[in-house]
């Protein structure tokens, strides 16, 4: 419950909130509030410099000061393919809160990561639940616990640091405090040593958030599924999935991304999986994700909710035949027209580019005459309607050939995606003295 304040007073306390909860990230090292797991022998507190950037609301400067942390697990001697359990806590020793104001439990919600090392590299998501003690006014700050798991795809060494982490508080108003690793990667804390080299799952996902407000969006992104496969995204509540769920599909390379409305406060994992339900031998995760609040509907009021659908990769072409200017018998030379124009949507949304190819075979003509596919020669362009997250390029002046060339493209990139409109100047060199007659040649273009 929030205290009775005052119309008068409220301001103040507001800002003296912000400040309390800002020095609760941002003070030295110490000693954990508890021990490490039995298993996790190698577990050990290490310190690091962190800089934390107060809400703005607090008025003052980014701070840099000393966390301290351990990592701990549930198994420091796993298998190939088992999963591993990592607590990640946070320690804010021989602090006090700076201001008389005292501040209620449960408003803390911790998320962050784990960088791992080794054998095994990456970035494992972790979060807490929404709980601390009640913090007196000028009192000592609390520790706090945050947990992930992963899977182990390889023999040997692997170790765990400490990484980014946030507070996110629910006190009046919904504030964050991010706090980032000062040359990164911190300290080891701990290290698991992994045998086997079995069959494993190395479908992987990863979320833009590990935290957020009822009804946010979170982005998934995985690699290594089926490709092709369609994929369900949901959330998770132990071993049971939530409401929230969305669907995409693995493309050439085993890569999606997807966007996940999580609405469901008892949402506290994210998984993608292949198939109708669930299955650790064909999904990846659970990531851990934590509801923070929010999405409360006032009395009288309605809430209007809407999805953006991924859509496709796809072409189409203004025509299917060019016919290319004529040549003179025993003069040869080009032979030139325009390609028919090609238009490029890629609403798939994501991080993937795209590229337009072209190939061609031998221009047949009369009596088994043939002029070669390397005769072929083509100058791309390409144009990108305004607006889109993408720019295209065309591709290089020159053969095209039975090998073929590459017509136009888009690069990979945090958000790519739009229209384009594709086109060529093509010219095919007859040699002088080919029989006379027609020739054709089937130029086949392809979109990946």
């Amino acid at each position: 419950m929030r205290p009775t304040m005052r119309r008068s007073t409220e301001p103040r306390r507001r800002w003296a909130a912000a400040l309390g909860i800002t020095a609760l990230v941002v003070t030295g090292g110490g000693l954990l509030g508890g021990p490490a797991q039995a298993a996790a022998t190698a577990s050990v507190a290490v310190d690091f410099p962190t800089h934390c950037i107060p809400p703005p609301i607090a008025g003052i400067p980014p701070i840099d000061g000393t966390t301290t942390a351990q990592i701990t697990v549930d198994n420091a001697t796993p298998q190939v393919g088992d999963t591993v359990a990592v607590t990640y806590t946070v320690v804010v020793p021989a602090a006090s809160n700076p201001v008389d104001l005292a501040l209620p439990a449960d408003i803390m919600t911790p998320t962050g990561k784990v960088t791992l090392g080794g054998a095994q590299s990456g970035d494992l998501t972790v979060a807490g639940p929404k709980k601390n003690p009640p913090v007196p006014g000028k009192g000592a700050f609390p520790s706090f616990s945050m947990t992930g798991t992963f899977t182990v795809t390889a023999p040997g060494a692997i170790t765990l640091s400490p990484g980014d982490y946030n507070i996110h508080t629910s006190y009046i108003m919904e504030l964050d405090t991010p706090c980032t690793v000062t040359g990164p990667p911190a300290p080891v804390s701990e290290t698991v040593v992994a045998t086997g080299g079995g069959q494993v799952n190395e479908r992987a996902v990863q979320l833009s958030a590990a935290s957020g407000q009822a009804g946010d969006e979170v982005t998934v992104t995985g690699t290594k599924f089926t490709p092709g496969a369609g994929i369900t995204v949901a959330g998770r509540d132990g071993d049971a999935q939530t409401g929230d769920t969305t669907t995409a599909t693995a493309d050439g390379s085993g890569a999606f991304t997807a966007r996940l409305a999580v609405s469901d406060p008892d949402t506290t994992g994210i998984v993608a999986y292949e198939g109708g339900a669930w299955d650790a031998e064909k999904g990846a995760g659970p990531l851990a994700y934590t509801v923070t609040g929010g999405g409360e509907i006032p009395d009288g009021s309605q809430q209007l909710t809407t999805t953006v659908r991924a859509g496709t990769l796809s072409m189409t072409q203004a025509g299917d035949s060019v016919q290319l200017s004529g040549v003179d018998f025993g003069r040869g030379g080009a032979s030139t027209g325009d390609l028919r124009t090609v238009t490029v949507e890629d609403f798939r949304g994501g991080p993937a580019g795209w590229s337009l190819t072209g190939k061609v075979t031998d221009f047949k003509g009369p009596g088994g005459a043939r002029i070669s596919a390397d005769a072929l020669g083509w100058t791309p362009s390409c144009a990108t309607k305004p607006g889109s997250p993408s720019t295209c390029a065309a591709g290089s002046a020159g053969a095209v050939g039975s090998a073929g060339a590459t017509l136009a493209s888009t690069p990979d990139g945090a958000a790519t995606g739009g229209e384009f409109t594709v086109g060529a100047g093509l010219s095919l060199d007859v040699p002088a003295f080919t029989g006379a007659g027609s020739y054709a040649g089937v130029l086949t273009l392809t979109l990946t």
